[in-house]
C-alpha cells in the first residue's frame, strides 16, 4: 500500500521517469532568459564558390531597413535592433523566450568582395546576402611559354 502511494506521488514528478526532460526543462528555463553570445547570434548559412560567397540568416519581425550590413576588409558585420512588444494594460508574460535588444554578427570571409556588386534581399524573415569575389582575387590562368 504505501509501495503505491509512492508511485502515485512521483508521477506527479515526471522528473523521475524522464529525467532528461527535466533537465532540458530546467536548461531553457534558466538558460533562455539570457540573451544569446552577440558571437553566434543570428546564426548564418554561408556558401561559396569560385565566383561568390552567400549568406542566409533568419531575423523574423525586424523591419530590414533596420538592418546595418558593413564591409571592413573581408569582414562582414550585421547589425540590427528587435524591440520587445508591447503588452497592453493588465497583460504579464506567462513565457519569455524570444531575445531582445542590439545584436551584432561579424563573419570572416574567404576572400575579397566586390563592394559595388553586393546584393542584400530581405524575405519573409530571412536575408540573403551575395557578395561577389573582387576580380583581383579570382584565381587567374597562366600560360607557360616554351622556346
Amino acid at each position: 500500500m504505501l509501495l503505491r502511494e509512492i508511485e502515485r506521488e512521483l508521477e506527479k514528478w515526471d522528473i523521475w521517469r524522464d529525467p532528461f526532460r527535466e533537465l532540458n526543462r530546467m536548461n531553457l528555463e534558466l538558460f533562455g532568459r539570457f540573451r544569446p553570445d552577440s558571437s553566434e547570434f543570428p546564426p548564418v548559412n554561408m556558401w561559396r564558390n569560385e565566383e561568390k560567397v552567400v549568406i542566409s540568416t533568419e531575423l523574423p519581425g525586424i523591419d530590414p531597413a533596420g538592418v546595418d550590413l558593413n564591409m571592413t576588409g573581408k569582414t562582414l558585420t550585421i547589425k540590427f535592433q528587435r524591440k520587445p512588444e508591447e503588452l497592453k494594460e493588465g497583460e504579464v508574460y506567462t513565457r519569455k523566450e524570444r531575445w531582445y535588444g542590439e545584436f551584432s554578427r561579424t563573419i570572416e570571409l574567404p576572400f575579397s568582395i566586390d563592394l559595388d556588386r553586393v546584393e542584400a534581399k530581405y524575405r519573409k524573415g530571412v536575408l540573403h546576402i551575395e557578395l561577389q569575389r573582387a576580380e583581383d582575387e579570382k584565381p587567374r590562368k597562366i600560360t607557360v611559354s616554351s622556346e
